[in-house]
């Protein structure tokens, strides 16, 4: 699945012209700028590398389904945000995305898959609803939020490379740096939350 999600999306970013990635605020803004639009806010990555890392730590259909719900509720967001649906608390649910799924990681708690599902769900409205917000309206609006998709497909693909390779390192070490992956994510939160960052 990793593998091909980096090749739909690499093939993609090749394929659109550069002349689309236009300044975000000023005219179009295409597949290119969306792209990088995620990648611009560490509290972002951190959440869409954590989604992965969940995944990759519950195994079985959460590996696939877990991101793909993520993915669809900021779609959906989005649009909302496209709309001028007010939402309440954006920014703390983001944050919060990342000092509960970091803990989640470091304590290596397994949830159903239904419950997981639910829980990046939950958060995936917070982010959707941000880039939908701040998503340009024009033409090129649909290419950018397709940009905006495939970054946050390659940061889960990321969490979810990550975790499968540490899951087949030797056992004694393989939980420890799991661990240590999710602690250090809620404890970089707590940083940008008090300005160390």
């Amino acid at each position: 699945m990793t593998r091909y999600v980096f090749t739909i999306c690499a093939v993609a970013l090749a394929l659109v012209p550069y002349s689309a990635s236009a300044h975000v605020g000023g005219g179009d803004a295409g597949f290119v700028r969306g792209f990088f639009h995620p990648l611009g806010r560490v509290d972002h990555i951190f959440a869409m590398i954590a989604v992965g890392l969940f995944a990759a730590h519950l195994g079985g259909r959460a590996l696939w389904l877990v991101p793909l719900t993520f993915l669809a509720t900021m779609a959906t967001a989005g649009l909302l945000g496209i709309a001028g649906v007010c939402l309440p608390f954006v920014e703390i649910g983001i944050g919060m995305s990342v000092l509960v799924l970091g803990p989640t990681i470091a304590f290596q708690l397994y949830l159903p898959t239904l419950a997981a599902m639910g829980l990046v769900g939950f958060f995936a409205i917070f982010h959707g609803h941000a880039h939908g917000a701040e998503m340009v309206r024009s033409v090129s609006g649909l290419t950018f939020g397709f940009g905006i998709l495939c970054a946050t497909a390659l940061l889960h693909a990321v969490g979810i490379g990550l975790g499968t390779a540490v899951n087949h390192t030797a056992q004694e070490y393989s939980r420890r740096i799991i661990q240590v992956s999710g602690g250090a994510m809620a404890i970089a939160r707590i940083g940008i939350l008090g300005g160390v960052f």
